[in-house]
C-alpha cells in the first residue's frame, strides 16, 4: 500500500524544480535553434521562389526581345531581297540594253560585209564569166 505524506510533496517540488531547470537549460535553447532553423530554411524557400519568379520573368522578357529581333530581321531581310530583286532587274535591264545595241550594230556590219561581198562577187563572177566565155570560144570578147 503506497502510503501519502510529506516525501510526496518533496517528490512533486522536486519534479517542478527539474522541469524549471530543464526547461531553462534544455527545451527553451532546443526549441529556439528549430525556429530558427524553420525560419532558416522558410527564408530559403522564400528566396529560391523569389529567384524563380526573377528567372521566369527574365526568361520572358528574353524571349519578347527575341521576337522582335527575329522580327526585325525579318523585316530587313525582306526589305533587302526587295533592293536586291530591283537592283538585279535595273542591271539585267542595262545588261539586255547593251546586248541589243550590239546585235544591232553586229547585224548591220554583218549586212555592210555582206553587201560588200555581193559586190565583190559580182565582179568576180563577171570577170570569171568573161574569162569563160573567152576559154570556150578561143577568141576575145
Amino acid at each position: 500500500m503506497i502510503e501519502i505524506n510529506w516525501t510526496i510533496l518533496l517528490q512533486i517540488a522536486n519534479f517542478l524544480v527539474l522541469m524549471a531547470v530543464l526547461n531553462m537549460l534544455l527545451y527553451r535553447p532546443l526549441r529556439e535553434v528549430l525556429n530558427r532553423r524553420k525560419q532558416a530554411v522558410e527564408g530559403g524557400h522564400q528566396s529560391a521562389r523569389d529567384l524563380e519568379g526573377q528567372i521566369k520573368e527574365k526568361m520572358a522578357r528574353y524571349e519578347q526581345q527575341l521576337q522582335e529581333a527575329k522580327a526585325k530581321g525579318a523585316a530587313e531581310k525582306a526589305t533587302l531581297r526587295q533592293a536586291a530583286a530591283s537592283e538585279e532587274a535595273e542591271l539585267v535591264g542595262k545588261a539586255q540594253g547593251q546586248a541589243a545595241e550590239k546585235l544591232e550594230k553586229i547585224k548591220q556590219q554583218v549586212a555592210g560585209e555582206a553587201e560588200q561581198a555581193r559586190t565583190t562577187l559580182k565582179i568576180e563572177a563577171r570577170s570569171l564569166a568573161s574569162d569563160i566565155a573567152c576559154k570556150i570560144l578561143g577568141r576575145a570578147l
